[in-house]
């Protein structure tokens, strides 16, 4: 079944106020809303919808297939009126418009609350509250009417649910797909950046995610419901921009043998690289978190496949650089983010000037006219002096935070 994208917009442009009135639904005005008794917290106004209690919200196509537990197909029906053409396999044949889903695939109803999934995935998984609510918030996680599962939509780049994957909270672990899923669209968050960041289940996905979070927005991920490279290879073929793709697949045989396969395979981007957990997968490692105190949790970082290209030197004009002030970590000596060069004759105290600076870094024992900053972590590299009977016994002296002094370990073996 095909639709055309005048029949699409015209389905995302309908009047939700009207069509819910139409359907003999009880609403409320409330301001410049409209309150659906139906459900807690819900109002509508124009053609969209939001659910004030968790957070999310859509247009009426995503509407009518979650609260009404509708097909693709049967949604666009009930909003236009209008059936979609038959689709057209032909190689030659033209773009018709949007293909529908799988005529079985339909989402299951959504319960009222997310009580039940809230804390399996933060009790029993150890995932972070704020980050499933992000989810939740988007659409891509719910607990379902019925049995309360957990249910991980997938949606193509247009923002149509293609695929959906259950997870049972109870002590019965099921886990499986929705009839007429299509694997290729499984579940994921798409960002802006050029990395994209691959694993088995959407589990691992979100503990990842929890595991290294700076500026994780930017970033791609995606699960393949399994070791199949099918929703990869989908998703590439709708995002030209990645370059980069990182294989997070658990660390076991299927794992590694997913991944010699991927990287075998004509994948277009121009590196694939391996980051293998410490543990079998990431969300082992966020549930032994006591025990991971201080290690890595990438056990191994291989790369596959890099694709050579020529460098081009980057220009920019100084009309373009925006001024700041400089940052001191002690004025008007150390300057934040620039290099300072610490010179003096042998036996001048040099060491011992870079142990009271290491204090005052790590444990607020501040030079003389040093403002108060916050501690924090300080690489201490040296080649000279040995580090138990020199660096250690000096840092104590100076009372520095050895927890928070760190060294490179280096192999210097040929």
């Amino acid at each position: 079944m095909q639709y055309s994208e005048e029949q699409v917009r015209r389905a995302k442009s309908t009047d939700l106020v009207s069509f819910l009135q139409s359907q003999g639904e009880k609403l409320i005005k409330s301001g410049k809303e409209y309150r659906w008794m139906a459900h807690d917290s819900l109002t509508v106004r124009g053609n969209c919808w939001f659910r004030h209690s968790r957070g999310t919200g859509g247009g009426p196509i995503d509407f009518v297939m979650e609260f009404y537990g509708l097909t693709f197909p049967e949604a666009m029906k009930k909003l236009t009126g209008e059936e979609g053409e038959e689709r057209r396999e032909a190689k030659d044949a033209p773009k018709q418009g949007i293909p529908a889903p799988s005529p079985d695939f339909r989402l299951p109803r959504r319960n009222r609350d997310e009580k039940k999934i809230l804390e399996y995935l933060t009790k029993t998984r150890g995932i972070q509250e704020d980050l499933v609510k992000v989810f939740i918030g988007n659409g891509d996680i719910y607990e379902d009417e019925k049995h309360h599962n957990i249910v991980f939509v997938g949606k193509d780049h247009s923002g149509i649910p293609r695929y959906a994957h259950i997870r049972g909270t109870e002590e019965e672990k099921f886990r499986g797909d929705v009839a007429g899923s299509l694997k290729e669209y499984s579940f994921c968050y798409r960002g802006n950046s050029d990395q994209l960041y691959v694993f088995e289940a959407p589990i691992d996905l979100l503990s990842f995610i929890q595991l290294f979070p700076k500026d994780w927005e930017q970033r791609s991920y995606l699960s393949l419901g399994g070791t199949s490279d099918r929703a990869l290879t989908a998703f590439l073929s709708d995002s030209p921009n990645i370059t980069s793709v990182f294989l997070c697949l658990d660390n076991d045989k299927a794992g590694e043998e997913a991944c010699e396969k991927i990287a075998g395979k004509e994948v277009p981007c121009e590196r694939i690289i391996r980051l293998k957990p410490v543990l079998k997968d990431w969300n082992e490692i966020i549930c032994h978190q006591e025990e991971m105190q201080g290690r890595n949790p990438v056990a191994d970082t291989v790369v596959l496949k890099a694709q050579e290209k020529e460098e081009v030197v980057p220009m920019i004009y100084y009309q373009d650089v925006e001024a700041t002030s400089v940052e001191w970590l002690w004025f008007p000596y150390i300057p934040f983010g620039k290099l300072t060069i610490i010179q003096g004759n042998p036996g001048e105290g040099k060491t011992y000037f870079a142990m009271k600076l290491t204090a005052a870094c790590t444990n607020r024992k501040y030079l003389p006219n040093m403002e108060a900053i916050d501690p924090f972590n300080v690489i201490y590299q040296t080649a000279e002096d040995g580090k138990g009977d020199t660096i250690k016994p000096r840092l104590i002296e100076c009372e520095a935070d050895l927890s928070r002094v760190t060294m490179m370990k280096l192999n210097l073996q040929s």
